[in-house]
């Protein structure tokens, strides 16, 4: 196309050059300069890459988006926006068709509860037979093939070209987690979704490279409700009404665990079931957009998570999705790394997590104490060239509320695994908890399965779906589940 009509839905300046000029692709990223493209010009923290149009144009580029005043090459076509990242996204957009138009999409934004809410849905939806492309924390899936990310919701080209190869391999659904910083940073803008999801709010993404102030994180978890056509939104969150005040969605349901008797979609009697080869949560759901109840059987433990199979419950029933599908895809659903059952049986039951501070570490220990384990077992360490406070108040939660620890190695990076141990002891000792240290991750969850005794239930934290080990700045592949598959067959289990 024509530079003119690859601009056709911004607002732009003329500043020098041929509008006819032709073009074929979007590049931000002046090492991908080719002919035929045209170059966004984007101002990063550390990055300003309006300092690369003189290299870019010698690569053959003649067209140019630019947000300030530069030295223009010679020859070029160049336009100037108010704000290069939007122009990116729209240039994107166009660049691949807007393809989230092909699909029914999802997006669901949140403090916690994004990437296991998506994964929910995902397991419905494919209970119910649908091909389903999902973007997020943990890669973006498309059929057997997953990409990683390096943000939650990628730039927005990376973004555009993700969801293009999911239409292209027919997928029917996207599911999206949807930051506040992605929204911030124009990554998100031009889509808009047939369904958005709220889970919850709290204080976080605070500081000079993130959000300025709480007021600030809130109002792009909100804009969340101006970028779709249906909201859907946990009522339970102290912050639900500013979250929803300003939507302009054309409808509105709720979720929640209140019985106040409002909410669209209501959870009630939860229980905790361990049982061999299941360990995980059953409630019952109120549906009173469709009417009826269904009863619910969560493959995953916590109260934490009834709430956000609430939020998979009432998307997929406001989508239409039968019972059927919504039952079977939450019994059986697993999401990598986040309350993960590696191994359950009557022996033992393991469970693999992400959380990596003393608050997460908190919530997982209290959360597994409900199940009433003969003893709570925790693999743990911390990540080396951090805050100390982190594996201090780490070893604290550990002695106080773990009956038994196995301290080891979590990406030591550049400090020796045997002195972020002792730090760890330093804490965990006076709060009177018994140890062994391993600094071996592999050892150590060999040694946590051999010794295991029946009724126990282990839990390996802190590096959960990462597929590396970081040690001396090497990262070489590491895998939790893997080293549970694999002790589980070496040991017999």
């Amino acid at each position: 196309m024509r530079f003119r009509e690859w601009l056709k839905d911004l607002d732009y300046e003329v500043l020098q050059g041929d509008m006819d000029t032709e073009a074929e692709e979007v590049v931000f990223d002046s090492r991908k300069a080719v002919p035929g493209a045209i170059f966004v010009c984007l101002k990063g923290t550390r990055i300003d890459s309006h300092g690369f149009m003189e290299d870019v144009a010698a690569h053959g580029v003649k067209a140019f988006v630019v947000e300030r005043d530069v030295e223009l090459p010679e020859g070029a076509a160049v336009v100037k926006v108010k704000n290069s990242r939007h122009a990116l996204a729209v240039l994107s957009s166009v660049r691949f068709g807007n393809p989230i138009r092909r699909m029914i999409s999802v997006g669901v934004t949140g403090t916690k509860g994004k990437t296991t809410t998506t994964h929910m849905i995902k397991a419905i939806l494919e209970a119910a037979g649908k091909k389903v492309g999902m973007i997020g924390t943990t890669g973006a899936v498309i059929g057997d093939q997953v990409y990683p990310t390096v943000n939650t919701t990628p730039e927005s080209y990376t973004l555009q070209e993700y969801l293009f190869r999911m239409a292209e391999a027919g997928c029917e659904y996207v599911l999206m987690e949807v930051s506040s910083q992605g929204i911030k940073m124009h990554r998100t803008d031009g889509l808009f979704f047939d369904y958005g999801v709220f889970t919850n709010i709290t204080p976080d993404h605070i500081g000079p490279d993130e959000h300025a102030d709480f007021e600030e994180y809130l109002y792009y978890k909100s804009r969340l409700f101006s970028m779709c056509r249906t909201g859907i939104a946990n009522r339970d969150d102290s912050h639900f009404e500013e979250i929803v005040k300003n939507r302009t969605c054309e409808e509105l349901f709720t979720y929640g665990l209140k019985e106040d008797g409002q909410g669209d979609f209501s959870g009630k009697n939860v229980r905790c079931v361990a049982e061999p080869g299941f360990v995980g949560t059953e409630f019952d759901v109120d549906d009173r957009k469709n009417g009826g109840k269904l009863d619910i059987r969560l493959g995953l433990p916590g109260a934490f998570n009834v709430s956000n199979a609430l939020a998979a419950v009432s998307v997929c029933r406001v989508m239409g999705i039968g019972e059927d599908a919504v039952c079977h895809g939450l019994e059986h659903v697993r999401v990598n790394g986040r309350m993960e059952i590696a191994y359950s049986s009557e022996k033992c039951t393991v469970i693999i997590d992400y959380a990596h501070n003393a608050v997460s570490m908190e919530s997982l220990l209290s959360t597994l104490r409900e199940y009433h384990p003969r003893r709570l077992v925790c693999v743990f360490g911390s990540g080396g060239n951090r805050s100390k406070e982190r594996r201090y108040a780490m070893g604290e939660i550990g002695g106080k509320m773990a009956d038994f620890c196995i301290l080891t190695a979590d990406n030591s990076r550049y400090e020796k695994t045997e002195d972020i141990i002792a730090d760890i002891r330093s804490r965990l000792e006076p709060a009177g908890g018994a140890f062994v240290e391993i600094p071996d991750r592999r050892e150590a969850i060999y040694y946590s399965l051999s010794h295991a005794e029946p009724g126990d239930m282990i839990a390996i934290i802190g590096k959960g779906h990462e597929d590396y080990q970081e040690i001396n700045g090497v990262r070489t592949h590491f895998l939790d589940r893997e080293v549970v598959e694999e002790a589980v067959r070496e040991l017999g289990l």
